[in-house]
Formats: structure tokens, sequence, C-alpha cells
């Protein structure tokens, strides 16, 4: 749902004629696209049945940069929430696996929720009238929020 619901939004902001916010919507899509696969590869390894279950269709019409946003925190928010109730379910059903592999995804939210709200408060500072100040912002810094952790040698 996320990654479809990133997918809608990055088109919103193509077709208002911002192209990083539209390729930041696009990678943020591919990213939920990867957690969902993640989360898929998990539960066959452990030998578990994947059911995937009817999607509610994205919202794609929003009334600003703002509002479509506001949607994806919000989002975030939720789906952080969900992930902290499965961690919360693994603990109480003592299947230390599962929760070993939910952390990732304790951590990644952290990120998530925050980078997109810097993402919020960068576009209400702008204005309706300054999306190309966040356009200049997106291309300079290539993302928003903290660069991604070098990689151990």
């Amino acid at each position: 749902g996320a990654s479809l619901q990133y997918v809608a939004t990055a088109a919103y902001f193509g077709s208002e004629s911002l192209p990083e916010l539209c390729q930041h919507f696009n990678r943020q899509a591919l990213e939920e696209r990867d957690h969902a696969m993640k989360f898929v590869n998990y539960v066959v390894d452990a030998g578990g049945q994947v059911e995937v279950p009817a999607i509610p269709a994205p919202k794609s019409r929003f009334a600003g940069a703002e509002e479509a946003v506001k949607l994806s925190l919000d989002w975030e928010i939720t789906v952080t929430k969900q992930i902290n109730g499965l961690v919360d379910l693994a603990a109480k059903e003592g299947d230390h696996l599962t929760r070993q592999f939910l952390q990732w995804f304790v951590t990644e939210q952290l990120e998530e929720v925050s980078s997109m709200d810097t993402l919020l408060k960068i576009v209400r500072r702008a204005g309706p009238n300054g999306l190309l100040f966040v356009e200049d912002y997106l291309a300079r810094k290539g993302r928003v929020g903290p660069a991604p952790a070098a990689a151990a040698e």
C-alpha cells in the first residue's frame, strides 16, 4: 500500500512539474516495495503462507504539496505503529527470530518518519509559492534526512 501511495504521490508531483519531488517519491515507492518483499521472503523462509490482501486505491488528488507530504508522514507513523505491534506480538510469543528480523524495520522507521517530517517542515516553510526552493533543496541534497550509513569494511 505504501509503495502504491508513493507512486500516486510521485505522479501528482510530476503533473505539477516538480521533478525533484516526483523523483523523491518514486524512490520512496521502490524502497517500500523492497520492504514489502523483505516481509514476503521472511514469511516464505520461515515456512509460512503468504496472503496478499486487496489494497485500497491510493489517494491521487491533493489540494497541494503540503497535503501530499502530510499524508506520507501520517502513513509512515501508521506503519511504525504496525511494526511496533508485530514486535510486541513476537515478544509475547517468544519468537526471537521474528523479533530479530523486525529490528531492522524498527530502526528504518525512525529514519522514514524523521525524513518525511523534515520534508513536511521544508514544504511548509517554503509555502505554496515556494516549492521551487524545495526542488532546489532536493536537487542539492539528493534526499531528505541523514545520509545513508557507510558500509562497514
